[in-house]
């Protein structure tokens, strides 16, 4: 089957549970034109029998946006990818490295890492029945599994199937004793060993992911692999996007101020308020936009004390907005 034509994977904000949906992505879309961004995973029997607007439901304007599957049967995915792709994703991205439990029981995540034969009859059955770029994000290795053997192993597997995209979060999974919090942050980081994926197989795309906080630090992966993914820094000081254009992607526009990201905000929000959607259900991925500037805990303070109350209105971050302008205010406290 044709595919349609790869989105650019310089630099994307990984899937992230409960961060990354769609409120978050369109808000990070108005900090960055170009960054990829991921879908939250869903699991593909909730696309099958679920509610798929809910869980596949997008703007437009988030484009290139990829949508992260989770599951371990290839007939099921295969459906879930197809269901996706009707609603216009640009990529689908199995995941092979969530460690929680619940995806643990699921067989699927992480544990998936133990089961490479698997995982390659998944991607190549999706990728016949599809048109977009099928990609996997996975672990170096889970548990005792030595990372040198159990990543190249996974990549053959992929590379035979017809995966040419894969991101490799540069750290092991330990499916016993780590809680997925820790998970992300406790084993260590071995960003040679992708480094050296890279160069054992040059005719791959591989993208690094793990730890990587500034665009300096992205700039230095990007000379050993062919992206970064960037994901709890993107979120909990998404300003850190505001360069990415211009420093990545040669755009030579000034990006938005951070107000003036509010600003572009606020019409997406008042659209979703008339939907019915609660205002905590926006304003809590945009806490961390003034962080480091005089007044953002008072920003923070406010929104987080006023968005969820019944019937919290836009006025509840025009008045939050008015704290960080004030010049005087937080000076010697802020983040």
């Amino acid at each position: 089957m044709k595919t349609k034509p790869e989105p650019n994977r310089r630099f994307s904000v990984a899937p992230m549970m409960e961060w990354t949906d769609r409120h978050d992505r369109f808000f990070l879309r108005l900090i960055s034109t170009h960054a990829l961004l991921y879908t939250e995973m869903v699991t593909a029997p909730a696309i099958i029998h679920g509610k798929r607007d809910y869980l596949l439901g997008f703007d437009e304007a988030e484009h290139p946006v990829a949508v992260q599957l989770g599951g371990s049967d290839p007939r099921e995915l295969t459906e879930a990818a197809r269901i996706a792709e009707g609603y216009g994703y640009d990529e689908i991205n199995l995941n092979v490295g969530c460690p929680s439990d619940r995806v643990q029981s699921g067989r699927f995540g992480a544990c998936l890492m133990k089961e490479p034969d698997l995982v390659a009859d998944c991607v190549a059955a999706m990728a016949t029945e599809v048109a977009v770029p099928v990609t996997v994000k996975c672990r170096i290795g889970v548990d005792d599994q030595d990372p040198r053997e159990a990543l190249p192993t996974l990549i053959e597997k992929l590379r035979d199937a017809g995966c040419r995209t894969i991101i490799v979060h540069a750290r092991k999974a330990w499916l016993e004793g780590l809680s997925p919090k820790e998970n992300r942050t406790v084993p260590p980081l071995d960003y040679d060993l992708v480094y050296e994926m890279k160069r054992t197989y040059p005719d791959l795309e591989i993208c690094i992911n793990g730890g990587i906080a500034t665009l300096d630090e992205t700039k230095t992966h990007l000379k050993h692999v062919d992206g970064v993914m960037m994901g709890r820094m993107a979120y909990e000081r998404p300003y850190v996007l505001a360069d990415v254009d211009q420093r990545l992607f040669g755009v030579t526009t000034p990006s938005r101020t951070r107000h003036e990201v509010i600003e572009a905000f606020m019409p997406y929000m008042a659209r979703r308020l008339e939907e019915g959607v609660t205002l905590h259900a926006m304003t809590r991925h945009i806490l961390g936009l003034f962080q480091g500037l005089p007044g953002a805990r008072a920003w923070r303070r406010h929104i987080s004390e006023n968005a969820y109350k019944k019937g919290a209105g836009l006025d509840i971050v025009t008045e939050a907005v008015n704290k960080v302008r004030e010049p005087d205010l937080e000076t010697h406290s802020a983040d």
